[in-house]
């Protein structure tokens, strides 16, 4: 048997087992990609290479993006702009059908895009705007399914940290040009999810009885602004070559500190150590992740397996169309039961080559595969979005899926507009020049 197939197979099995067993992901990954060399070279040079793999994987400079994007996020989460965020939604949904359900996508967009977590924005929207819309007579389900479909927008809005990943894992792709491509797909998303509320809406009859004076529109406005100009200042400044993206997750630190210090004094000096560890607790298992796929990434380059799968996938059919929809159903599969970032790092150097040799751009390959992992986050069984957004909703996941099944069509819509129509991903890229 060619050692690709032998190789591969025991890297699926394997981690397959320990995934199973609870071993932690990173472990799998490591364990796995280790053995599976083992019948072409020795253990002692496996062990080492598998060491020099996972310290050459973390030594980006690219990766010092993470941790600064990720404290930002956490210390906005904390920094009181959920309640800021809900009024600017509420004021442009006015009193249309819904508008309630229609400000919690709204405000997930905004949110998702400045905190950078799906889970943050479905926690968040959620236990705030929950408790009104079922004031005003909105069905629990209703209202939990409609926060649960959108939270994963702000994984595409930038700034994003799957989208850093992603550039490191493809050989260096333009983060500015990934992060202007995750716009236009994310913006649709949230408006097929925003058609479809509207018309269950409609027909249910929930209509909102929030009025806002001419007074109290400008007081909204003007306290959403500074929430806003983060994501305009960082990724201005990405986008306008003022700074890197390593340099603008700094800026986006240092003006949420700022803002949750002295503008909003949401935050106590206090509470910076515990925020602080949060933020480094989840950069190390990110960080640890990122080295161990670089084993894996090194086993698959040097066995060949990239070229394997794409062999097999390309005897099913040459239509470059079916590959496309092959490839979709199996990351969507593979959203179901694996986080973003682990399924980020193991599957692009598999299926990567295989898109880009039927001409795909490396950027439109990347919005594609961050869409379907995202839909992965609001799906069972490891859908810890869903499982969120079900908890905060106070509802059960058998009574709330069934209402999220029509917004799944209306995504998986603009995951094949996304797929098939390049310029929905790349237009704004080559409009600012990143391409």
């Amino acid at each position: 048997m060619d050692a690709a197939i032998v190789c591969g197979l025991i890297i699926l099995v394997l981690l397959v087992v320990m995934l199973l067993a609870g071993v932690p992901i990173a472990l799998a990954i490591a364990i796995s990609s280790v053995c599976a060399i083992l019948p072409i070279i020795d253990l002692d040079i496996a062990v080492l290479t598998a060491s020099q793999r996972i310290f050459s994987g973390i030594s980006v400079f690219s990766l010092l993006a993470i941790p600064f994007f990720i404290l930002a996020g956490n210390i906005m989460n904390k920094g009181g702009i959920a309640v800021r965020l809900i009024n600017l939604a509420k004021l442009i949904t006015g009193r249309t059908p819904g508008a309630l359900a229609q400000t919690n996508v709204i405000a997930n967009m905004l949110f998702g895009a400045i905190s950078g977590s799906g889970t943050a924005a479905a926690s968040a929207m959620g236990s705030i705007i929950g408790p009104i819309e079922k004031d005003e007579g909105y069905d629990p389900n209703f209202s939990a399914a409609v926060n649960i479909a959108t939270a994963p927008t702000g994984l595409l809005i930038p700034p994003s940290n799957v989208m850093i990943t992603f550039s490191l894992v493809s050989g260096g792709t333009s983060v500015a040009a990934l992060f202007m491509a995750g716009y236009i797909p994310g913006i649709l998303w949230g408006l097929a999810c925003m058609v479809v509320a509207f018309i269950i809406a409609k027909k249910r009859g929930y209509r909102s009885t929030t009025k806002f004076t001419g007074k109290e529109a400008i007081r909204v406005i003007l306290e959403a602004i500074p929430c806003l100009l983060l994501i305009i200042i960082v990724i201005g400044g990405i986008i306008g070559g003022f700074f890197t993206a390593t340099e603008g997750s700094v800026v986006a630190v240092v003006y949420s500190l700022f803002l949750a210090l002295f503008v909003y004094r949401s935050i106590k000096i206090k509470e910076l150590p515990q925020i602080f560890k949060d933020s480094a607790e989840m950069t190390g298992i990110i960080i640890f992740l990122i080295g161990a796929s670089s084993i894996m990434s090194w086993v698959m380059a040097f066995t060949n397996i990239p070229t394997v799968v794409a062999n097999a996938l390309l005897s099913v059919s040459d239509n470059k169309y079916v590959i496309f929809l092959m490839i979709n159903i199996i990351l969507l599969i593979i959203g179901t039961f694996m986080d973003m970032t682990p399924a980020c790092l193991i599957f692009t150097p598999i299926f990567l080559p295989v898109c880009t040799s039927l001409g795909m751009d490396t950027v439109h390959f990347g919005i594609m595969m961050i869409f379907n992992l995202c839909i992965g986050t609001i799906t069972p069984p490891v859908g810890t979005t869903l499982f969120v957004g079900v908890k905060v909703g106070g509802v059960k996941i058998e009574s709330v899926f069934k209402e999220l099944l029509v917004y799944f069509a209306a995504i998986i819509f603009v995951l094949l507009l996304v797929t098939y129509i390049p310029q929905i991903s790349l237009w704004l890229p080559s409009l600012m020049g990143n391409l």
